[in-house]
């Protein structure tokens, strides 16, 4: 029988013995679970980190994408640009804008031009010509010609395998920044990047992953970003450590763990306190992002999805949105350089952003073109003159004073319109501006509207009239100013709807606008030469457009049409204004010098009415020149004199138009004029009318 004492020992063992078991049990289980904590707290750490890591990785992807895409959408959607491709200067125009600059430019490394059927008109790799095509292969140029016939706002940017390197490519149509011409083929534009180590160091500091590199193939216990071409197939894989900052921490408070449970506190208040700060980076991350997607990269400005937003954010009614035009940006350029024009973008984003208490936000929606938006719609017109008075101020760049002016549109906002319509009606003021000349603001009211739709209207009536020749050619005689015979008519326009007679003054400028001035040209001259071609003894004068003048194909279109009608090409006298001499030279040379070459002879219109100069005569050797029928009806003989001996000292030949009386007649006769022009003479007639002036034979009839 077992004594009671030692029943109750045996009963007090067996409960510290249970009680011993329960407390190592229940130490045990909490190193259990304390272990099981530690390893998934760590687990997750590493985990956040490589999700925070990959994520960065990622935006980084997709920031240096858009900012090559920002840069060839600056430089393809851009007026000058179109029109320069398609030129004969566009070899030139294309490595002084873009095949220069990308010897040492940081936003790409090489451009190239394609035209729609894929076939290269230029590309340029750190500054050198090469060939693209065979560098990038056939999927490439399929890619552009995309591109050329999709006129996508966005540009296509892929990553292409370079000799062993890796290519960002960004490539988009090159075309106009307004209303695009429709069923036309445009040429492309592609920057490229390549993804040097150095440039892969930058995007390994900017998006702060560490030990960032490029390799062919993915690295065996690293994080890896596959770089896809257009097939989806690897052309590279971006290779990084991953940090593993659960693992240090837990290798650190791994021998205390044991001993101490406030250490174990303490380990998950500093993984709390590391996930907390690393979710910071991850915002600041994502929040660069953010920002780099709705600002302009040049000048820090809002772009056009950042204003876009700003409007929907300003208050309604008491908003203006302001859209800033520079007048002579391009001369900068010409004269400076790009790096003068970029510095001088950058002084006028700044100087917009600060002009006045009332700005909400500026942006710059592309090349030279900024928006404001105006927080007080009571002043806006002053705001605009701001503006306007602001960017005349000469800025100085670099020892150099550079001197531009602006146009300003704007328009309030409204509730019921989007933000769009708001930004295209502050866009038709701009376009007013402009056309009323520089240093103008215009506010936008419906009448602008209606206008562009009356506009419309007139040009599909024009076109119309064109195709279904609706404009009739009539002949104005030219005479010699001693013995009164014809010796030439000059072919005149005239358009008479049903609806009344429009003057040339409204339908000439409209064709030039519209770009309708060379189908009708072409009738004109095809018609006036069919009209005169059996009078072989009588010139043929037509009247040509600047715009046609500066067309590199107008020189073969007219040689072109002498042959086929057999028409001497003596007999055609071509007559142009100044204007067209002084703004582009090099192109009305181009021109006339490969007319004059088949006999082709020049007249300068309206003479002594502009600035032409002695030097001018000369160097464009103009075959005769016709003074303006202003000075004609003016009282100063002495100015109408003077005009004509400067034109006869350099033996050329003159002709007075506006002669309407006999006085004016005598008076051109004294002063030295060959050939007279006006109703005196002769009012213009159709060919008919033409004909019964002239004897049977051909020969002139002589005016009394």
């Amino acid at each position: 029988m077992i004594p009671v004492k030692t029943k109750r020992a045996i009963r007090q063992n067996r409960g510290v013995i249970l009680a011993t078991t329960f407390v190592l049990a229940i130490a045990f289980t909490v190193a259990f679970l304390s272990g099981n904590v530690v390893t998934a707290m760590r687990d997750a750490a590493n985990s956040i980190d490589a999700n925070r890591s990959v994520n960065a990785m990622q935006a980084a992807v997709s920031s240096i994408k858009k900012k090559l895409g920002a840069t060839v959408r600056d430089n393809a959607v851009w007026d000058d640009a179109y029109a320069a491709v398609s030129s004969q200067d566009a070899d030139a125009w294309i490595y002084d804008n873009w095949g220069s600059t990308s010897e040492d430019y940081p936003l790409y490394d090489g451009a190239i031009v394609l035209d729609a059927k894929g076939a290269q008109v230029k590309a340029y790799l750190k500054g050198e010509e090469f060939d693209a095509i065979s560098a990038f292969g056939p999927d490439f140029v399929r890619r552009a010609i995309a591109a050329s016939g999709n006129r996508s706002p966005d540009p296509l940017v892929n990553f292409y395998p370079f000799s062993g390197h890796v290519m960002m490519l960004a490539t988009m149509a090159v075309q106009p920044f307004g209303d695009q011409p429709e069923n036309e083929a445009y040429k492309s534009l592609t920057f490229f990047k390549e993804l040097t180590p150095d440039y892969v160091t930058t995007i390994s500091e900017d998006f702060q992953i560490e030990g960032l590199v490029l390799s062919d193939v993915p690295q065996p216990g690293q994080l890896t970003r596959a770089l896809h071409g257009t097939q989806g197939q690897p052309v590279g894989y971006l290779n990084w450590p991953e940090l593993r900052p659960g693992t240090a921490v837990y290798d650190q408070v791994k021998p205390r763990l044991a001993m101490l449970v406030g250490l174990f506190i303490l380990f998950l208040v500093v993984v709390v306190v590391f996930s907390a700060l690393e979710l910071r980076k991850e915002r600041a991350v994502a929040a660069k992002a953010a920002h780099d997607a709705s600002h302009d990269y040049l000048t820090g400005l809002l772009n056009r999805v950042g204003l876009v937003r700003a409007i929907g954010e300003a208050p309604e009614r008491t908003s203006v949105i302001h859209l800033v035009d520079l007048d002579g940006f391009k001369a900068v350029n010409d004269t400076w350089g790009h790096a003068v024009g970029d510095e001088l973008i950058r002084l006028v984003a700044r100087k917009l952003a600060t002009i006045h208490p009332d700005v909400l936000a500026a942006a710059r929606l592309g090349g030279d073109e900024f928006a404001v938006i105006q927080h007080g719609a009571s002043g806006a017109a002053e705001f605009g003159a701001r503006i306007v008075r602001a960017l005349a101020e000469p800025f100085d760049i670099d020892g150099r004073t550079v001197e531009v002016g602006a146009s300003v549109g704007f328009a309030v906002k409204a509730a019921h319109l989007p933000e769009l319509e708001i930004i295209r009606r502050a866009d038709m003021a701009l376009y007013r501006a402009k056309e009323d000349g520089r240093g103008q603001v215009v506010a936008f009211d419906e009448q602008l509207d209606r206008e562009r739709e009356d506009r419309a209207f007139a040009e599909r009536r024009l076109k119309t009239a064109i195709e279904d020749d609706e404009i009739q050619i009539v002949f104005q005689p030219l005479v010699a100013a001693s013995g009164g015979e014809i010796t030439g008519v000059e072919a005149l326009a005239r358009w008479a709807p049903p609806t009344g007679t429009v003057s040339p003054e409204v339908f000439i400028p409209l064709a030039e606008k519209s770009g309708l001035i060379e189908a009708l040209t072409r009738k004109m001259l095809l018609g006036s030469i069919r009209a005169v071609s059996s009078w072989q003894s009588l010139e043929l004068s037509v009247n040509v457009s600047p715009i046609q003048l500066c067309n590199p194909n107008f020189a073969g279109e007219v040689k072109t049409m002498l042959v086929e009608e057999d028409f001497d090409a003596n007999r055609l006298i071509l007559e142009v204004t100044e204007g067209v001499l002084i703004s582009k030279p090099d192109r009305a040379r181009r021109s006339i010098d490969a007319l004059r070459a088949v006999g082709v002879r020049f007249a300068m219109d309206d003479f002594g009415t502009g600035h032409a100069s002695v030097g001018t005569l000369r160097q464009f050797g103009f075959d005769k020149v016709k003074i303006d029928r202003s000075l004609m009806s003016s009282d100063n003989n002495e100015v109408l004199k003077a005009t004509i001996h400067l034109a006869s000292s350099l033996d050329i030949p003159v002709t007075a138009e506006g002669i309407e009386t006999e006085e004016q007649a005598q008076t051109a006769r004294e002063a030295g004029c060959q050939l007279l022009q006006g109703h005196l003479c002769g009012k213009p007639m159709t060919v008919e009318q033409l004909r019964d002036r002239l004897i049977p034979d051909g020969r002139p009839l002589r005016i009394a």
